[in-house]
């Protein structure tokens, strides 16, 4: 991710955990046959958006305590700026913004 991306260090880290827990999710919970799981890595502003989707759009993400074995979304949201999820027209989506550190971002 470094070179193509101008991001390393803790923030790759960072992504590829955050990265790893929709992706988990859609895989153990996607109730629809033959589903596909489609990750968007871009550019958006100075950081960088991450999408997971798939097409069970009957089962939205619900952050849970941790008390509950739930802790996935508590972990996307305390290392992303900020997350969301979408439902589209044919598949819901979970996101999250990550803003690149200033040296790292828009080039002059």
């Amino acid at each position: 991710m470094q070179e193509d991306w101008a991001v390393g260090g803790e923030l790759a880290d960072d992504i590829a955990t955050v990265v790893t827990e929709p992706v988990s999710s859609a895989v153990r919970h996607c109730r629809v046959t033959l589903a596909e799981i489609e990750v968007v890595v871009s550019i958006w502003g100075c950081g960088l958006l991450v999408e997971v989707s798939d097409p069970d759009r009957s089962r939205l993400p619900v952050p849970r305590l941790a008390c509950d074995g739930g802790r996935g979304l508590l972990l996307v949201g305390a290392l992303s700026g900020r997350w969301r999820h979408d439902v589209r027209p044919y598949s819901k989506c979970v996101w999250a913004y990550f803003l690149v550190p200033e040296e790292s971002r828009c080039p002059s």
